[in-house]
């Protein structure tokens, strides 16, 4: 499981879900951070909004080659004062793993 975090510098709100994402240690997922400043179309996209937390969903494997990331689904802006066990519930909601992976 993959998830993205849009984030900027400088954003304390942005600075604490990682901080929380990253001590989620039962979830196996891989968290990318983008830093929207980085580029135009995303600090278009996402200059009002961040922290913007996505949830991406992998292609299905196909003759044995590694599946490639397709599709972003927005997951809900968790709030501010969300406790890690919280975060790490709602992320159990959406994450959905597959038990044969």
């Amino acid at each position: 499981m993959r998830l993205i975090l849009y984030s900027k510098p400088g954003c304390h709100l942005c600075e604490g879900l990682q901080e929380k994402l990253e001590q989620i240690e039962s979830l196996k997922f891989e968290l990318e951070v983008r830093d929207i400043t980085q580029r135009d179309d995303w600090f278009e996209a996402y200059q009002y909004e961040v922290p913007v937390l996505f949830k991406v969903h992998p292609q299905p494997k196909n003759s044995g080659v590694e599946p490639a990331f397709s599709s972003e689904q927005l997951l809900p802006r968790p709030s501010p004062r969300c406790t890690v066990t919280q975060l790490k519930q709602m992320l159990q909601k959406y994450m959905q793993i597959d038990p044969s992976q």
